[in-house]
């Protein structure tokens, strides 16, 4: 997926170490598990990245398979779940009509401009009643509400976002997937700082919510610095996972 802003072959080496590590992969995956009907049998975890997310989906009866399109992370993934994870664009999936029970996608719709191909093609692969799982919102869940985002705030904008809750929600319906409930998981380890934040946003990281330009950047990343607790963590993000049902 070239079309992603960081690169992952690159990012492979310190991802977990940097995205919250295990409780933030072990939060993310028992929520995830929480919206699996308990009668699945299979699940497919796209943009499985290190599998540390992956490795957690573990539940009597439920074999659960791995998907990405970088070597470097699949290297990892595949020690973490050996013989069941495979290199493959989440457009493309290398299984056939109606064979799974259940796809996830964290952390993956807000990176793409690609999202309702995504879709599509979980859509392709599930059978009647089987579940689509992702996470939605995901730069809105960034904005807890703290000293940060009330500098950030005003240049927000999630008109962008591909991962938009409703837009997804379209997507899904055009693919015969219907809402179904959801849940909330907490980003452990990812509250943000004011000295991080601004070398964030100075490398770009934001450019999913904010189009602004290097005086903007420079302008915010001083008012970042004029808070105080430079270095203390800010209240951690609350995730939304959204669920969408196959219909019979």
């Amino acid at each position: 997926m070239a079309e992603t802003v960081l690169d992952y072959e690159a990012e492979a080496a310190h991802y977990d170490r940097t995205r919250g590590g295990e409780p933030r992969a072990a939060a993310a995956a028992e929520a995830v598990l929480r919206l699996v009907p308990p009668g699945a049998r299979t699940l497919l975890d796209l943009a499985c990245g290190t599998g540390l997310v992956t490795e957690r989906l573990t539940r009597p009866g439920l074999r659960v398979y791995g998907a990405d399109a970088a070597h470097a992370m699949l290297r990892v993934a595949a020690g973490r779940a050996p013989g069941r994870v495979v290199r493959a664009d989440a457009r493309r999936l290398p299984f056939p009509d109606a064979s799974l029970d259940a796809v996830s996608a964290v952390w993956l719709l807000h990176l793409v401009p690609f999202a309702a191909e995504i879709v599509a093609e979980a859509a392709r692969v599930l059978r009647p009643g089987g579940v689509l799982i992702a996470t939605v919102d995901k730069d809105a869940a960034h904005d807890v509400g703290s000293d940060i985002d009330a500098v950030l705030g005003p240049h927000r904008s999630a008109e962008t976002a591909s991962d938009r809750a409703d837009l997804i929600t379209r997507h899904a319906d055009r693919h015969g997937l219907d809402p179904a409930p959801g849940t909330h998981f907490t980003g452990h380890g990812q509250g943000g700082t004011p000295r991080g934040t601004a070398r964030k946003l100075r490398a770009g990281y934001f450019a999913s919510w904010f189009p602004g330009d290097p005086s903007t950047v420079e302008t915010l990343a001083t008012a970042l610095a004029a808070l105080p607790d430079q270095d203390r963590p800010r209240a951690e993000p609350r995730y939304r996972l959204a669920r969408f049902v196959l219909r019979a």
